[in-house]
């Protein structure tokens, strides 16, 4: 094995080490949604403040983000995307000594914040470091490690803060007011043991990530394409219709996977399925996201059909369980929406780099408005959770914003992806 390649699978590695983190610390949000309505006394929308307070931070902080990997360059960077996160992990404990759901919200901002970082560095890079036409297989291969993380990851934190969910809830309403909040109090207090070593991981982590041997790689000398031309006519970033197109597209699927895994647990409880059953509902939708990413990303793309085809297939495999969701019910309709992260799985994979295809100098610019569009988690959640408490008799109707997100993706896998450079 000569050095390059050598260097190649050093550096798949080390991010996919990276990605399981962000798949472990972003789907532990499906299990504190009904975990925090529960302890801080909330209803379906305020609830969902818990994806939107992570998210939101994608769009707040991916330019600043940028501005600090410019400054410290990757692994650096990386390192202090880190350690912004155990800061958020460590807010966690005052938040559930005083049960204050402000305090849990500005920790899950934090810990979004940091992601931002590593996210702003790390997608560009794994497209960048092999050929394009093969960009969706290796950034798939990265999602396997998000998903199986994020699959574990809400049954692990389930075991120490919800392992008796059921039970706890039917015993509040025989409690007086003083014994509801005490056990309302210890109930919160159970987040602090997992998230105290969420913390300590996450500095560790940080430190190893310095000393480690990832090389450090310029994004434009490695994004020139054979259509350089077009690149040394294009000056703005506006003048990238299918980039913008890409960043409208993320935001509606990142709010669509969303809502498909952090949603799910609620709508089962909604239904009136258990607590026991419910809480693995998120880690299903993973998993299904997992056969995806495998079956389409490893096995399909690119040998039999193109990453682009892939996009406008899972665009429509995306109306049509959200349809059967919707006219279903019960734990048939429940299955439909474990259906969507199989439907979901290779889009983030298919829509980067055909996003980002062709920016030459911009692509610093453009990777951070792409990180940006990952507030599409934080906003149309809160849309579900509305219309969920709405359509309190009908749950399942909540599920319609689903429609229009997966419209807005097979336009851009269609058409959008190839709008020409606007000269100027």
């Amino acid at each position: 094995m000569n050095s390059t390649n050598k260097q190649y699978i050093t550096s798949m590695i080390i991010i996919g080490v990276l990605f399981f983190l962000f798949g472990f610390i972003t789907w532990l949000n499906g299990i504190l949604i009904p975990y925090l309505k529960i302890a801080c006394e909330l209803n379906n929308l305020q609830s969902l403040m818990v994806a939107s307070s992570f998210y939101i931070a994608y769009f707040v902080m991916a330019i600043p983000s940028g501005w600090v990997l410019n400054k410290t360059g990757f692994k650096n960077g990386m390192m202090v995307g880190l350690w912004i996160m155990a800061i958020g992990a460590l807010i966690f404990i005052p938040a559930a000594l005083t049960r204050s759901y402000p305090i849990f919200l500005i920790g899950l901002f934090i810990l979004g914040t940091g992601l931002t970082v590593l996210q702003t560095s790390s997608n560009p890079y794994i497209t960048i470091i092999g050929p394009v036409e093969t960009a969706a297989s290796r950034i798939s291969i990265m999602g396997i490690c998000n998903k199986i993380a994020g699959a574990l990851a809400p049954l692990i934190l389930a075991y120490f803060i919800l392992s008796d969910g059921d039970s706890f809830v039917n015993s509040l309403a025989s409690m007086s007011l003083a014994e509801k909040n005490a056990a309302l109090d210890a109930l919160a207090a159970r987040a602090i043991a997992p998230y105290s070593v969420i913390a300590i991981s996450l500095f560790l982590l940080g430190i190893m990530m310095r000393f480690s041997p990832l090389p450090e790689i310029e994004r434009e000398e490695n994004t020139e394409t054979d259509n350089s031309s077009n690149n040394n006519e294009v000056k703005s970033i506006f003048q990238l219709p299918h980039l913008w197109m890409g960043v409208i597209a993320l935001f509606f699927y990142v709010g669509a996977e969303v809502i498909a895994g952090d949603t799910i647990i609620r709508y089962g409880m909604l239904l009136g399925i258990d607590i026991a059953v419910a809480k693995a509902f998120t880690s299903y939708t993973l998993v299904a996201m997992v056969v995806g990413y495998i079956l389409i990303g490893l096995v399909l793309i690119p040998k039999v059909i193109s990453q682009r085809t892939a996009l406008i297939l899972s665009a429509l495999l995306g109306i049509t369980f959200t349809l059967a969701a919707i006219f279903t019910s019960g734990t048939t309709s429940v299955f439909f929406i474990v259906m969507l992260g199989f439907a979901n799985a290779i889009v983030w994979p298919a829509i980067w780099p055909l996003a980002i295809h062709n920016t030459g100098k911009h692509i610093k610019t453009a990777s951070s408005l792409l990180i940006m569009a990952i507030a599409g988690g934080a906003t149309l959640p809160l849309v579900w959770g509305a219309m969920a408490d709405y359509f309190a008799n009908s749950p399942q109707n909540a599920y319609w914003i689903c429609v229009p997100c997966y419209l807005m993706i097979f336009y851009f896998g269609m058409w959008g992806y190839k709008l020409k450079p606007i000269k100027a």
